[in-house]
Formats: C-alpha cells, structure tokens, sequence
C-alpha cells in the first residue's frame, strides 16, 4: 500500500477548504434558531418570560461569561503558542484559532477538521509534518482531559445527580442522557487510546492495524483517510517522544484552563438572572453535555446543542419555560460569534494565503 506523501496530505487539507463557504454560517444559525423559535413558541408566555430582568446585575454576570469566553481562547492560544515551540507569532496562533473554530462551527466534525487544521498551521509558518503533531497533539490532550475529568466528576458529584434531571419526572430521559454520555465517552476514550499506544508505543504497528481494518470491504471507502491517519501517527511520533515534562504539564494546564473557561461561562448566565447553588455540579453537567454533543452530525451541533441546554440544566433555572431563552443566550456568547468573526477573517486569509481566486 503507497504511502501518501506530505504535500498531498496537505492538498487534502486545501481541497477541504474549497468546500468551505463563508455562505454556510447561514446554516447553522438557521437550525439553531429554529429550534429555538419552535421551543419558545410552544411554551410562550408573556408573564413568565418578562421575568427576566436586565440590570446592573446581570449586565456584570454576563460581562463575566464573556470574559470567561476570552479565557477559553487565551488557553487555546497558549497551546498552539507552546506546541510551535514558540515559532508561531501570537498573533497567528490568534488567527489560527479563529479560523479552525470557524471551520468547526459551520461543519459536523468528522468532515475536514483535521486537514483543514493542518492547512492553518502550515500556512502560519510550520511545515506540514509539524503542523500534523500540532493538530494531533490538540486532539491528544482534549480527549485526556475529557478522560480524566469526567471520572472525576462521576466521583465528586454522583451519578444519581448527574444524570437525574430533577424537574423532568422523566427515568426515560434520564437514562437517554446516561446512554449518549456513555457513548461519547467511549469513543473519546477509544481515540486517545488509539493516539497514545500510536505515540508512545508502536506507531507503525497501529498504522499497519488500521489499515488492515479499514480494508474490509463494508469500511474500504474510508481506506484512505485510515492510511492518513496512519501517516500522521507515524510522523508525530518521532518528534512527541523527545519532549520534556514541563512541556506536558504546561499544554495540559492550558488545555484545563481553555475547557474548564468554557463551562464556566454557563455559571456566570444562570448567575446573571437566577440563584446558583450548586456550582460544581453546574460545572460537572455541562462537561457531560459536551462529551453528549460530540454524536452529534450537525455543524456546531446546531439545534440539538439548545434542545440538550434547556433540557439538561432545567434543573438550575427556576422557571422552566425560562430554560430555551438561557441556551439562546448561552449560543449568542460562546457559538455565534465565532461565525460572524470567522466570516471576516476566512476569505482575508483565503486571499491572502491562496490568492484573491
């Protein structure tokens, strides 16, 4: 079996890129606020949502999520900035991150994450066997701390109140939230498995497995992107093995600083307008409805995400009808702006990376 090469990895990674069009945040938004509009229409009521007053309280409160949203970014930032060794600028690693949540929140993320990510590292100065480490190292340490953080809730919260939804009445519900949970977490722990007996252990042996595997004939037509995956084991291998442990400690310390920014953002909302009490069981619901969203296949898991929102946290808001507006609150701070951002900053580097055609 021929091996793929560096330069048409990467022309893999362009040909993803065409089929990305500043036209497709429409999409996403559309689902999303559909979604929303039917949930509010089918429980609207003028008194119930007049409830929810804007003040000098909640304006603070929701200054601080936004400010929690930057904290997730800066992680992000620091992260590319430590994998480059320094050798991207931080304003690039800034571009890179935008564009690559851009990509993400227009398209499911099975579809041309991985090359188009390894396309924006390229172009901001590495070379493409360093720019595949770089994506696979975000990969590796996203899935450890998913694998190490929700274990640790699961011990610290209980099962029984993480996956009881209280207001809901509802065991079916319940246990439909404990099975797609488990279902993520499976194939998140299946991956950074896969990643780290491929790194630490036998590179191309792996190689050599998956492409076995994806050479039965009803998995064939993924053969490709398997010898890719392959190829891409291989090359980051080599390099990751020769890192020091202050470099693991500081990527993971970052990696929890972007992730856990991002939940916090929900406690800063629900403490604009409502009563929180429970903050660490807050906190601990939405790791678990993040790890729910990855089975998703809409782009950004537009509508599911707002369902799951207003279904999954009803718990912490005090008037249930209330719930649906939360999410919509929640999307406009940590998913929408990212569409209008990369909206402006895609076809810039477009032009500027590949030319005005």
């Amino acid at each position: 079996m021929r091996k793929k090469s560096n330069d048409e990895r990467y022309e893999e990674g362009k040909r993803s890129l065409s089929k990305i069009k500043v036209s497709n945040i429409f999409y996403p938004i559309f689902i999303g606020l559909g979604v929303v509009g039917y949930l509010v229409y089918d429980e609207f009521d003028v008194a119930i949502f007049s409830q929810l007053q804007l003040n000098a309280k909640s304006i603070f409160w929701l200054f601080i999520s936004v400010l929690f949203m930057f904290g997730r970014d800066i992680g992000y930032i620091i992260r590319i900035r430590i994998f480059s060794e320094g050798k991207i600028s931080w304003y690039e690693c800034f571009r890179v991150i935008m564009l690559w949540e851009f990509t993400s929140a227009v398209t499911p993320s099975a579809i041309g994450g991985t090359s188009v990510a390894i396309v924006f590292v390229n172009k901001a100065g590495m070379s493409v066997g360093k720019s595949t480490s770089i994506v696979l190292l975000t990969s590796f340490f996203d899935e450890l701390y998913f694998a190490i953080m929700f274990p640790v809730v699961i011990l610290l919260i209980g099962h029984s109140e993480l996956f009881n939804i209280a207001t809901s009445g509802s065991s079916v519900m319940s246990s439909s939230f404990f099975v797609m949970a488990t279902i993520g977490y499976a194939l998140k722990m299946s991956y950074l498995l896969l990643i780290t007996y491929g790194i630490f252990f036998n590179p191309r042996g792996l190689k050599w497995l998956i492409i076995k595997i994806f050479s039965f004939r009803f998995l064939r037509k993924w053969l490709d992107s398997a010898i890719k995956a392959g190829d891409d084991l291989v090359v980051s291998s080599m390099e990751l093995k020769t890192k020091s442990v202050s470099f693991w400690i500081k990527s993971f310390l970052a990696t929890a600083l972007s992730w856990s920014s991002r939940y916090l953002v929900v406690n800063s909302i629900l403490l604009a307008f409502f009563t929180v009490e429970d903050h660490l069981l807050l906190f601990g619901r939405q790791l678990v409805m993040w790890i729910m969203m990855l089975i998703m296949p809409t782009p950004g898991g537009s509508g599911f995400s707002e369902y799951l929102f207003a279904e999954y946290l009803t718990d912490f808001i005090p008037v249930t009808s209330l719930a649906i507006i939360i999410a919509l609150i929640w999307r406009l701070i940590t998913y929408y702006p990212y569409l209008i951002i990369g909206a402006i900053v895609f076809p810039r580097w477009l032009s500027a990376k590949f030319g005005k055609k």
